[in-house]
């Protein structure tokens, strides 16, 4: 487990960048925390990280639900999803089986679709700071 402390949305872009280095080309995170706790900006750091877009690229799939970015990165959004069979219906299963890297925001709403083998990051907004924990699987 790892633990970030971060003071700015620079900041927590950079935590992402370093977290999306050290990656693996097949991998789930689930991007845990309330609504406003920094999901998005920590994304956008680990897809610039992963070298697939700039952050400015990067913007939360809230509406479109799915975003991809290059050829092997894919951010997803769960915010607007109710049931679990809204989520299979997304093809996800598809996603999951690729050699990619795939980001799901609000992923702990439906914890029996995932594997085992994800990283989980719970994103806390305490005042003004950001804790980030990463626990890999």
């Amino acid at each position: 487990m790892r633990v970030f402390e971060t003071y700015s949305e620079d900041e927590t872009i950079a935590v992402g960048e370093e977290i999306g280095r050290g990656l693996p080309s097949h991998a789930l995170i689930l991007l845990i925390g309330n609504l406003g706790a920094g999901k998005t900006t920590l994304a956008k750091g680990i897809v610039k990280g992963l070298g697939a877009a700039a952050p400015e690229e990067v913007s939360s799939p809230t509406f479109t639900l799915i975003h991809e970015y290059g050829d092997r990165v894919y951010h997803v959004d769960l915010y607007r999803i109710d049931e679990e069979r809204e989520v299979r219906s997304l093809g996800l299963d598809e996603l999951l089986d690729r050699d990619a890297v795939i980001l799901v925001e609000w992923g702990e709403r439906f914890p029996n679709l995932w594997p085992p083998n994800r990283i989980e990051i719970r994103l806390e907004a305490i005042d003004d700071t950001r804790r980030i924990t990463v626990t890999p699987a």
